[in-house]
This record gives C-alpha cells, sequence and structure tokens, in this order.
C-alpha cells in the first residue's frame, strides 16, 4: 500500500527564496512517517490518502507568519490588531483561540501558531468557547442578534431600558456591545435607524410632522432637531436629497464598512481603519448626502460577490460602483480596476499607465484614498521590488488578499 501524501507548511520564520525548501517524506506502516527538511521554526502538516500507485507529493501550501516572539507579546497583550494574522493553539488545554482573547495567557513554551482556524483544527485543537475564532471576527453573538430581530420587526418602535428588561437583555451589557461595536450607543443607533427611515418616507411624500411620530419621536420640534443635526438639512427641504445608504458586512477579514447610492457602491472600508470616519466625511461631501443606516439592492449585490470573492468563486466584481473624487484620484482607481486578478504591479507602473510617469508618490496618496477596498483593488500595487506597502487595512490583509488571489491560501482559510 502507498500513500498520496498532501502537507501544509506552516512557517513562522522561513524567507522566501527562488528556491523550494528541501523536504523529504517518508511514509511508514500504519499510517506513520517521517520527514526531514531545513525550514526552521515551521510546524507541518500532514494529510495522506490510500492509493493503489507509488507515492506522489500532492500539494503543498506555505504561509509567512511575524516571529514567534512577535506573535506571543501580541498574544500576551491581547491585541486584536492581529485577529487573522495567526491564531494561538494551547498544549495544555487543546484549544487555540484569537490574539486578542480574554483568556488567561499560557507560558511560552505551551504555545503553538497555525496561520488559520482551519489549520489548528487540522492540527487536533478545538475552538475557545470565549472567543469564538471560528466566527467571523466582528460576528454579532446570539443574544444580540435575537435583539436585532426584535428591532427589526418594529424599526419605529422606540426602546427604553425598561423595554430591554421585560425582553430579558441587560441594558448595560447591550450599551457596551453597541460603543465597542459601532461606537455608538444602543439608544443613538435606533434614533438613527428611525431617523432614517424617516427620511426616507418624507421623499416618498409624507408629511415631515406625521413621519416624526410614526417613528417614535414624541415632539416634532425633538424631530426637527435631530433631523436637522443628522441630516444638516430641515425635514421640509428633503425633497432632493438622496441619503447614502450604510451598513455592515461580515468578512473573513473582519468586519467592514459598506456605503452605496442609488446608482452604485461608493464605500467599502474595513470597520476597524483609522481613516473610517475621514472617509465617512468625504462620501457625505462629494455625494452631498447625509449616510444613514440602510441597506439596497447595490449592497446586497456586493454581499453576494464578496462571499463569492473570498471562496475563489469570483474574481471580477459586476456591482455598479459610484467613484466621486479629484480627477486625479478617479484616474488611478480606475487604473486599479484594469489590473488582472492575481497579479501586481509597481507604482511607477500604474503612474506610467496613467499617463502620468513619475508620478508615482501621489498615486500612492490616490490609492490611499480609494473609499472602495478589494474591489477597487489597490491591494494588487506593491513597491518595484516585489515588497508590500502602504495598505491601510493593515498589511497583513494585504498579503491575506494577494495570497488568496494567487492562490497561496487554501481557500476557505
Amino acid at each position: 500500500m502507498s500513500f498520496d501524501i498532501s502537507f501544509v507548511l506552516l512557517s513562522r520564520d522561513y524567507k522566501y527564496t527562488n528556491h523550494a525548501p528541501h523536504i523529504l517524506i517518508n511514509p511508514g506502516n500504519n499510517g506513520t512517517f517521517s520527514s526531514s527538511g531545513n525550514i526552521p521554526n515551521s510546524v507541518f502538516i500532514f494529510r495522506w490518502n490510500a492509493l493503489s500507485s507509488s507515492p506522489r507529493l500532492r500539494a503543498m501550501t506555505t504561509t509567512q507568519l511575524p516571529s514567534t516572539a512577535k506573535m506571543y507579546t501580541a498574544l500576551s497583550e491581547r491585541d486584536s490588531t492581529f485577529d487573522g494574522v495567526f491564531f494561538a493553539a494551547i498544549r495544555t488545554t487543546g484549544i487555540f483561540c484569537r490574539p486578542g482573547c480574554s483568556a488567561k495567557k499560557p507560558r511560552p513554551e505551551n504555545v503553538e501558531f497555525y496561520p488559520s482556524a482551519k489549520d489548528a483544527l487540522i492540527a487536533g485543537y478545538r475552538p475557545c468557547l470565549r472567543c469564538h475564532p471560528l466566527e467571523p471576527k466582528g460576528a454579532a453573538p446570539e443574544w444580540i442578534e435575537r435583539l436585532l430581530q426584535q428591532v427589526e420587526q418594529n424599526p419605529s418602535r422606540r426602546w427604553k431600558d425598561q423595554d430591554l428588561r421585560e425582553a430579558r437583555f441587560d441594558p448595560a451589557r447591550v450599551r457596551r456591545w453597541f460603543l465597542r461595536n459601532h461606537g455608538l450607543t444602543f439608544q443613538a443607533y435606533q434614533r438613527a435607524r428611525r431617523l432614517g427611515l424617516a427620511f426616507g418616507q418624507i421623499r416618498l411624500g409624507e408629511k415631515w410632522e406625521g413621519a416624526a411620530y410614526t417613528h417614535g419621536f414624541e415632539s416634532t420640534s425633538g424631530f426637527h432637531e435631530a433631523f436637522t443635526r443628522t441630516f444638516a438639512t430641515a425635514p421640509n427641504k428633503v425633497s432632493n436629497v438622496a441619503p447614502v445608504v450604510i451598513t455592515r458586512l461580515l468578512t473573513p477579514l473582519g468586519p467592514m464598512i459598506a456605503g452605496a447610492t442609488a446608482e452604485g457602491v461608493c464605500l467599502l472600508e474595513f470597520a476597524d481603519r483609522r481613516m473610517l470616519e475621514t472617509q465617512l466625511e468625504r462620501v457625505r461631501k462629494w455625494f452631498r448626502s447625509p449616510t444613514v443606516p440602510g441597506t439596497n439592492a447595490h449592497i446586497e449585490h456586493l454581499k453576494m460577490e464578496l462571499d463569492k470573492y473570498f471562496t475563489g468563486d469570483l474574481h471580477d466584481f459586476t456591482v455598479p460602483l459610484r467613484l466621486l473624487g479629484t480627477e486625479f484620484q478617479v484616474a488611478a482607481w480606475n487604473q486599479l480596476l484594469e489590473i488582472p486578478y492575481g497579479n501586481t504591479i509597481s507604482y511607477e507602473a500604474q503612474a506610467r499607465a496613467m499617463g502620468r510617469p513619475g508620478a508615482q508618490r501621489a498615486v500612492g496618496k490616490a490609492n490611499g484614498d480609494n473609499r472602495i477596498a478589494i474591489v477597487v483593488p489597490c491591494h494588487r500595487v506593491v513597491k518595484q521590488n516585489g515588497d508590500l506597502c502602504g495598505y491601510g487595512g493593515g498589511l497583513w490583509r494585504k498579503k491575506f488578499l494577494l495570497d488568496l488571489e494567487q492562490g497561496q491560501r487554501e481557500l476557505g482559510n
């Protein structure tokens, strides 16, 4: 009996060269094996299937991780910015966690690091029940999902703390979750949602005074003040104003904020990007429209295509886009759309393709101002020597996307 052996090399310190590492695989009896290689600080995961032919090497996926010391420091400090970069597996408990897990930290000698939850599972570890590493980063817990479902059954209802208690929700816990994940209280979230619905009804012809009462406001003066503060226009002057709807999408790289007008998608940013608030303000400025919680057909289209992209089933997005900016910015963003899936170019090459040789610094800045990540693929632009640089979502996300597109990351990891 011979074996078809496939393995995943989880390398922590190995530097890529033009030559593959030398590794020997020797299958033995009863599913045992031996191996030899010269890659330091690496983890091997083996899988095999019985074959009737001679042994052959089936596949190898190589994913580079930060140094062990850097990963252990991130784990010890509960640094959630490393979520998605690695998973920590604890030998003494048999579980694996996210870097930001609040569980007690193990000794360095009791930790193994993996680039994906799938690899940790293959190695025999089970997911932590505290940080839930198998769930998409930013996924709402079950109790929040139940609350949101109840809110959406009657979005015009005004929930008070007593209402939450009667529905068996702790108001303080709800408040903390919304502040941590959305940067606003549950009451502020409700108010924005109700204002957005009222905005839509007024644009459809309903009198603004009536919309105030039907969407949970107790007085027209209070509604007028909140409406004007939120949308920078009075409720009786919105007939020609079309809002940008904003919603939160979950991806393998963490939650993203998507925005769209009636004409197409105008925003897709990582929720933890420092420039997010700046980008939202730029959307309001360029589109001369307020942003309101909600969704539309373009966002649903975007969500469907993102799901297919991350599973490797889609290479070219077809969702309509709305690119507004300076003439140079729009030219740079349109040039990004010309870079084929799985390819990279340098900033210098992008500048030349735009007819602006020597303008690579300006091109880099325009790419950094791109408001539609992934779909307008600024992650495909690298230094002339091929090194990664300059990605607002973090270099680890840029590497993830390039590895995915170039087939160096197993789909679903």
